[in-house]
């Protein structure tokens, strides 16, 4: 266990012990841009901006040079490369002497493996095999029939002729087998002067990632990402060490759970998390909620990491007038209509074909679970082929709506998918009673089974139907139902109601590490909800100006463009980086689709043409009218980002803020939202606002915004954690273009209102009228503009200066 140095403090009298958790602030520290030192030096920043607390990125030994830190290589050591224990100390130490304190990302299931040199208990895995002394951290098959002859199988081999590529490197202190870049151990005995030969004697064994055999369970399809078995208290006690120790020098004040789903027992591990961090400090899991699946209610948690959030107050935003348009232009370019008939047709294909490509080791060591399961059960499962097995079982796995069915809210979902299963398919009566007698045994088969549908629902939706579809690209979010056309006031509020009710100390978030486009792109992008016709016919001008390679890429691409086009009045090919970024998003796009190209066998003729095509958008007379379009429409953008943005700091939850959104921000996928954020830019410019200002391209508008409404939350915090949530309606003509709210302590009267535009393009026409909004009893102040209102408040006036306004009595 790390023993923290005292950190001398530079202010008199004893540190100040934190506050409650009223927000949080995302930092993606990385070794070349943001380490701990870099954070101590912003913390002054983040406490005028309002924020409670900094949320970091994973702090444990990863991958050298990591830009994200989920590449764990050592989990009992805080990473040198950001600063150590020393540096942890001393971050925690300048948060909390201004009352603020730290959340900390945990990894519990997986360690980074990519180069066995970095990760000492891998290392020692394949130098000593079974008889490792970390073997049993490691999920691995070390069965004689498990593919590689009872061997550890490593998929690194990128072509037939590798192994002529290996050779022994004797330039260190031990030999190693070397291929290309990677160094693998010689285990001892086993040294000599033909590298295949050695090779032959390891406890592992080097094979082609194409040929489907990895006889380690990984981090989805993964390779380079090797499970843990924290099921193994053994392996939990040591994984969560140093945990324990900042618990017990009150380093931090929470926990946010990665990817807890990829566990044996998710339930069980969070109730020992509980136990070792005590019961005041917050407890967060990255928990991605299908449609309408609820959260556990029986865990030990304060909630999920905010995605289930983030697609109710997007969707509200969107306008459901422009289904019909832009389906059928979905329709004209990709096909279908990338609605709820289309994703339906085609999830069930496409998560099969998931479990039957890129999941093959994993389904298959499931399927031998199986098989042992059912026979402990009593069933001859011996008399039913494999392939027919493979197949029933591959089948259910498709059909799950769900990650996982084995949380308490979903019992008796995998009996209906089941049944629905064999009334579909007659045949497969008798392996699925295979499956059943074998899940019903409770034992290694459905462990695996959980773990293997919760990668076959990721790698299916969020990483290939979220690509494959464009009707409109802000709804295929993750946590999003990109099959429902938006959501309507009253189930936002209802939302809401639920989560102030259930969930009060929940995150709430618009942006993170994962999200497939940033807050404010999707905002923009969800614009074209309010102008599909206008949009439609835009598209197919520019295939005829700019015929594209392909007409469904193209339809995605250009939403994506326009929502991080340059709003400022330069030219795209002026403004530094973006065409390089758009490039790699294009690459990466096509080849999550799988449709054109792929990441196993990329089309690089396919992959040339529509880079060409990219770069005659952004240089042609497309460009040009991307310019205008972007120009007309950037005001309802900025409208709704606010909105958004509003209704997030002041909602049920603890918001979360992605590092820099408190500007515009112009993000795509990963890794373009990790670009490293000019801290500098942002603090002068909070100290230079000291008025209202314009909703303009500088994006002052939203850090105006974003710094009154953490403010409140400082000032009035009953109101929102454990506070009331009351949803407001306005009367006439434009009442459904509001989306407002009351909030206040619980048992009395509210205390703050937001009130947010939405669906700004018709007003722009017509003019909020007579619509009015009937406020309780008091006196309202606008923290936003200054402005007071009582009594009936007309809209017109409520909005003059901002499409949002932010109410306190």
């Amino acid at each position: 266990m790390t023993e923290f140095p005292a950190t001398p403090d530079h202010r008199t009298g004893p540190i100040a012990r934190a506050t409650p958790v009223r927000s949080t602030y995302r930092l993606q520290l990385r070794p070349d841009t943001l380490t701990f030192a870099d954070a101590r030096t912003i913390a002054e920043y983040l406490q005028q901006l309002g924020v409670s607390h900094l949320y970091l990125s994973p702090i444990m030994t990863a991958m050298p040079g990591s830009p994200h830190g989920y590449d764990v290589t050592d989990p009992t050591t805080v990473s040198a490369a950001l600063g150590g224990p020393g540096g942890l100390k001393a971050l925690a130490d300048e948060v909390r002497s201004r009352g603020m304190g730290l959340i900390v990302d945990l990894v519990p299931n997986h360690v980074g493996v990519g180069d066995p040199r970095q990760n000492p208990w891998w290392w020692d895995v394949l130098r000593n095999g079974k008889k490792s002394q970390f073997a049993h951290c490691f999920d691995i098959d070390w069965s004689p029939n498990n593919g590689a002859g009872g061997r550890l199988a490593l998929p690194v081999l990128q072509s037939e002729n590798d192994p002529a590529a290996l050779t022994v490197d004797r330039s260190g202190p031990e030999p190693m087998l070397a291929l290309h870049d990677l160094r693998f151990p010689i285990a001892p005995g086993t040294d000599g002067e033909n590298a295949l030969r050695i090779h032959d004697k390891q406890h592992y064994r080097l094979v082609s990632w194409k040929a489907g055999i990895c006889t380690y369970r990984r981090y989805f399809a993964v390779s380079s990402l090797a499970a843990l078995r924290q099921e193994d208290p053994a392996v939990f006690e040591l994984t969560h060490r140093e945990l324990a120790a900042w618990c017990e020098h009150d380093l931090v004040d929470g926990v946010r759970v990665d990817h807890p789903d990829g566990l044996a027992y998710p339930a069980a591990y969070l109730a020992r998390l509980r136990r070792l961090i005590g019961p005041h400090r917050l407890l967060l899991v990255e928990k991605v909620l299908a449609s309408r699946e609820p959260l556990d209610a029986t865990l030990p948690i304060d909630g999920t990491t905010g995605y289930d959030a983030l697609g109710e107050l997007s969707g509200v935003l969107v306008d459901p007038s422009g289904e019909p348009t832009l389906t059928a232009l979905s329709r004209q370019y990709c096909g279908h209509g990338s609605n709820g008939a289309w994703f339906g047709n085609n999830e069930h294909r496409i998560k099969r074909a998931v479990a039957e490509r890129l999941l093959v080791p994993e389904v298959r060591r499931l399927v031998a679970a199986i098989k042992r399961d059912a026979a402990i059960g009593g069933f001859d499962a011996a008399a039913t082929s494999d392939l027919a097995l493979t197949n029933a079982t591959v089948e259910v796995l498709s059909f799950m709506p769900v990650c996982r069915t084995d949380y308490a809210p979903l019992a008796g979902m995998a009996g209906s998918i089941v049944a629905k299963v064999g009334k579909r398919n007659r045949e497969l009566t008798v392996p699925l009673s295979v499956l059943v007698t074998a899940l019903s045994a409770g034992g290694e088969a459905a462990v695996r089974f959980h773990q293997v549908c919760g990668a076959v629902n990721a790698k299916a939706v969020e990483d290939t139907m979220f690509y494959q579809a464009a009707r409109l690209v802000s709804l295929q979010e993750l946590g999003g139902n990109p099959s429902r056309f938006g959501h309507s006031l009253l189930e936002f509020h209802l939302a809401n109601t639920e989560r102030a009710n259930r969930w009060p100390a929940t995150m709430t978030t618009l942006s993170t590490h994962d999200t497939k486009r940033g807050e404010d792109v999707r905002a923009r992008i969800g614009v074209l909800s309010q102008f599909a016709e206008t949009w439609a016919k835009a598209v197919a001008a520019w295939n005829e100006i700019t015929p594209p390679p392909d007409g469904a890429t193209a339809l995605f691409l250009l939403q994506n463009m326009f929502g991080i086009w340059p709003a400022d009045g330069r030219p795209a090919a002026t403004v530094p980086g973006l065409r390089e970024r758009l490039h790699l998003f294009a690459e990466k796009a096509v080849r999550e689709a799988g449709t054109q190209s792929s990441w196993e066998e990329p089309d690089s003729d396919f992959e040339a043409r529509l880079h060409r095509w990219v770069d005659a958008v952004i240089d042609g007379p497309v460009g040009a009218e991307l310019d205008a379009l972007v120009a007309k429409l950037s005001q309802h953008a900025w409208s709704d980002a606010l909105a958004q943005k509003l209704l997030q700091l002041c909602g049920p939850g603890i918001p979360d803020i992605y590092q820099g959104c408190e500007l515009w921000e112009d993000s795509l996928v990963d890794p373009d939202n990790r670009r490293p954020v000019d801290f500098g830019h942002r603090l002068a410019m909070l100290q230079s606002l000291t008025g209202t200002p314009e909703l303009d391209s500088s994006g002052a508008a939203k850090m105006w915004v974003v710094a009154y409404a953490l403010w409140l939350r400082r000032e009035r915090p009953d109101c929102f954690v454990g506070g009331t949530y009351t949803p407001l309606f306005a009367t006439g003509d434009g009442a459904d273009h509001l989306v407002a709210y009351a909030r206040g302590r619980a048992g009395g009267t509210p205390q703050v209102i937001v009130a947010t535009t939405r669906h700004s393009a018709r007003l722009a026409d017509i003019g909020w009228g007579d619509t009015v909004l009937d406020l309780p009893e008091g006196t309202w102040t606008d923290r936003l503009t200054g402005n007071s209102f009582s009594g009936r408040a007309r809209l017109e006036k409520l909005f003059t200066r901002l499409p949002v306004a932010l109410l306190v009595r």
